[in-house]
């Protein structure tokens, strides 16, 4: 079975670290996207906007995201592999401002092994 492993990274620095500990562990590949926390924008928007906020005052251009990063793996000695080094670099992911990590079973993955 593969699986799919996702990482919400709080700290967007730590972005490329976390990919080049994804490749030496092994990893095929990863998606990396932008992403915001509800919480996280529902502060800046209370806390910074204006009275009456224009289009501009919304989307700002304050560094309030997330990188998410994905991919999929083959078993469960890969995920072990992809939560060490990932680890390595946050450090432990039950404590604050770290992120979070899941890992979904996939049960067909077709592209992973390139020909």
């Amino acid at each position: 079975m593969a699986y799919l492993v996702v990482l919400v990274l709080d700290n967007p620095d730590q972005c490329p670290d976390i990919l080049r500990a994804w490749d030496e562990a092994g990893v095929p590949g990863a998606t990396i996207l932008e992403s915001t926390g509800l919480a996280r924008m529902q502060k800046a928007i209370w806390d910074d906007l204006p009275l009456v906020p224009s289009v501009r005052d919304l989307l700002g251009t304050r560094e309030l995201h997330h990188r998410t990063l994905f991919t999929v793996v083959r078993d469960d000695e890969a995920v072990d592999r992809v939560i060490a080094a990932t680890q390595e670099i946050t450090g432990d992911l039950d404590t604050h401002h770290t992120g979070i990590l899941f890992v979904v079973p996939v049960t067909r993955v077709l592209g992973l092994e390139r020909k």
